[in-house]
């Protein structure tokens, strides 16, 4: 591919990264991907992916948030610590914040003050948000739609539903991260309805490595463990369902990733060894 892509949610900072980040990071390079947007999911880890992309410039960059399974710790004194990580040039994005009824790690009330926190440091950075939803699309929508004029953008990240939710969040003006969940025929025939349909200026790829593992890679992994050496599987199948070529898919969601996260427009070199 000319176009290298960029895969806008890893979560390098995981434990199971650990003893061979510096691998993971070269074999998704030598795969095309040049950059990333590495996952905070709450203020350790946020602080981590900052520190990360500051040590890797113009390859990683990162978020900073409170995940909806960790809403119950939100308070004014960790506002102010994510704020202070929004100041910093390679943290790109609230978040990942929103609303998961599904796993219900969090009271759902704390997870909405939360989100509606997050939201309020977005309008005050100016910097879009990394959205979450799962099971929750109604109490989303409706506090999304409440505040959507005070936010300058966002992304729904790891998208899995189908055209109806989809066309809810193009009303919103979002963009949309599609993950391997659209590789799994069991249970992604929605989002693989949905993938034709996001428009072209709006199309985002990622892992959300280390989870969600294309499930028809071949030969498959010996781990179960997602890497983002592996987007170029997914860009292939979004291309697909779309009739498009991968070049197209691939040249489109880099000019998208640069612009809703503000990247540095200039390519990086894709090399074997770096």
């Amino acid at each position: 591919m000319a176009h290298a892509l960029i895969d806008i949610g890893s979560n390098l900072t995981h434990p199971s990264f650990a003893s061979d980040l510096h691998q993971v990071i070269g074999r998704a390079m030598e795969a095309g991907v040049a950059r990333q947007v590495v996952t905070g999911t709450d203020l350790a880890s946020s602080r981590a992916a900052a520190d990360l992309a500051a040590r890797h410039p113009r390859m990683l960059w990162s978020t900073a948030g409170v995940h909806p399974h960790h809403a119950a710790a939100f308070e004014p004194a960790l506002e102010a610590h994510l704020e202070e990580l929004l100041a910093l040039p390679q943290v790109v994005a609230v978040g990942e914040c929103g609303l998961d009824y599904f796993r219900d790690l969090a009271p759902r009330p704390a997870q909405r003050a939360a989100f509606l926190g997050q939201l309020e440091i977005a309008a005050r950075t100016g910097k879009p948000v990394f959205l979450h939803q799962r099971d929750a699309h109604a109490d989303f929508i409706a506090i999304l739609t409440e505040h959507r004029a005070a936010l300058s953008s966002g992304v729904a990240h790891c998208f899995t539903e189908g055209p109806a939710e989809l066309e809810a969040y193009l009303a919103l003006d979002l963009s949309i991260g599609i993950t391997g969940w659209v590789c799994d025929e069991r249970r992604g025939g929605a989002l693989r309805a949905a993938v034709p349909r996001i428009p072209r200026q709006k199309l985002l790829l990622e892992t959300d490595a280390p989870y969600l593992l294309p499930r028809d890679l071949k030969p498959a992994p010996k781990s179960r463990r997602n890497e983002p050496a592996y987007l170029p599987h997914i860009a292939a199948t979004v291309a697909s369902l779309r009739g498009e070529s991968l070049e197209s898919v691939a040249e489109a969601a880099t000019q998208n990733a640069v612009r809703l996260f503000g990247l540095d427009s200039a390519q990086p070199a894709v090399t074997k060894g770096w």
